[in-house]
């Protein structure tokens, strides 16, 4: 069994999937990104407070 064997398996598998491709219709890309960004400034924000020189 060759290396190549089991990873045509998985290009054939993946490449079969046609409907289930990976966009969901529920996950709206805007949101994601927009909550996606939010979280890190807002761990930006909290580290910053608590990098303060006293």
């Amino acid at each position: 069994m060759s290396l190549l064997q089991p990873a045509h398996a998985l290009v054939t598998l993946a490449s079969e999937g046609g409907e289930h491709g990976g966009n969901h219709e529920s996950l709206n890309p805007y949101l994601t990104g927009g909550g996606a960004l939010f979280f890190l400034l807002l761990l930006l924000w909290i580290t910053t407070r608590f990098n303060r020189d006293r």
